[in-house]
């Protein structure tokens, strides 16, 4: 959708406004003051107005400015644009927590459920905006889509449904899950973090929800998907020079054949750390021991936990190093 399509009409309060931006107030008023991106609307009592569009153009200054783009520059792109009659597409919102609700988490997954066993897409997505309105985006995950992604699975396996239910369900949750992580800009010059799924691994979705989160988190992260061939893998990462390569794993089979990838990873100078997750893990603990990587953890939350430990501990070491080289030379 066009920043033109949407209203013009003065309404949020600059509060307002930060809140569904995440700029900082006295970041935005620095940057009407210095760039004039913007002329907000008086009321009559002096207070700042905003419109919706006024929103979505703020929304997409940031993005540009998370890319790496100066704010001069972004300023100076979208004035050019407005000169030529024309105005950018609009970045989708990142949800914000608005309250803590009564209501637990499991509630909302067993409404979400039922809404997608009777393949009833308005009303699944009715619940699921309820529950972004009341809760963090890790509860959102964690207790409310995984939990009912679980119950659909076991109907499906003990025939209570079809597997075109299964895959409805499955398609309906992916396609509103891509539009969660490119809700949130991927900044140029965080970590970046390759995510897919091993070898001949179709179950997608928990790897999909982790991108999310570290994308949530401030990474660069790109999810690559399903059944990630190893070879062309290791060829895309020899010159994309990721920090990070992350591979699930539900499947014993899909598991095994990660085996070797971390050895191969060596061929690659800086070395990207290689990660590792998945039920697989979970039901045959001993497979960690013969997979040479980095263990992230029995959940999701666990895994940002991992990850951060081990890409902050790598760039002290790879620091640590450039600073014995320079004293060398």
């Amino acid at each position: 959708m066009s920043i033109a399509d949407l209203p013009d009409e003065p309404k949020f309060t600059i509060k307002a406004v930060c809140a569904r931006t995440g700029i900082r107030p006295v970041t935005l008023r620095a940057w009407e003051r210095r760039y004039e991106i913007l002329t907000p609307y008086r009321s009559d009592n002096r207070y700042r107005l905003y419109s919706e569009r006024d929103v979505a153009l703020l929304r997409w200054i940031k993005s540009r400015v998370d890319d790496g783009i100066s704010i001069s520059s972004a300023a100076n792109e979208l004035r050019s644009m407005v000169r030529n009659g024309l105005l950018p597409e609009a970045v989708p919102a990142a949800p914000t927590i608005t309250k803590i609700s009564d209501i637990p988490p499991k509630h909302y997954a067993s409404q979400l459920y039922q809404a997608l066993i009777e393949h009833n897409e308005g009303r699944a997505g009715e619940i699921l905006h309820e529950a972004q309105s009341a809760f963090d985006l890790q509860t959102i995950l964690t207790q409310v889509i995984t939990p009912a992604l679980v119950e659909i699975g076991l109907a499906w396996y003990h025939g209570k449904i079809h597997i075109t239910t299964e895959h409805f369900a499955s398609s309906y949750l992916r396609g509103r899950l891509l539009a969660l992580l490119q809700a949130y800009s991927a900044r140029r010059n965080a970590p970046r973090i390759l995510i897919g799924c091993a070898p001949d691994e179709q179950h997608e979705l928990g790897s999909l929800m982790f991108a999310i989160l570290l994308r949530s988190h401030g990474y660069r992260v790109e999810f690559l998907g399903p059944d990630i061939p190893l070879e062309d893998l290791l060829d895309y990462a020899s010159y994309e020079r990721p920090d990070m390569i992350i591979l699930a794993a539900t499947m014993v089979e899909s598991a095994q054949e990660i085996n070797n990838f971390n050895h191969k990873l060596k061929q690659i100078h800086p070395t990207p750390l290689f990660g590792y997750g998945g039920a697989a893990f979970q039901s045959k603990p001993e497979l960690r021991q013969q997979i040479s990587g980095i263990y992230l953890g029995d959940s999701l939350e666990q895994g940002v936990i991992t990850v951060s430990e081990v890409l902050k501990s790598n760039n002290k070491e790879n620091t640590k190093k450039l600073k014995t080289a320079s004293s060398r030379s």
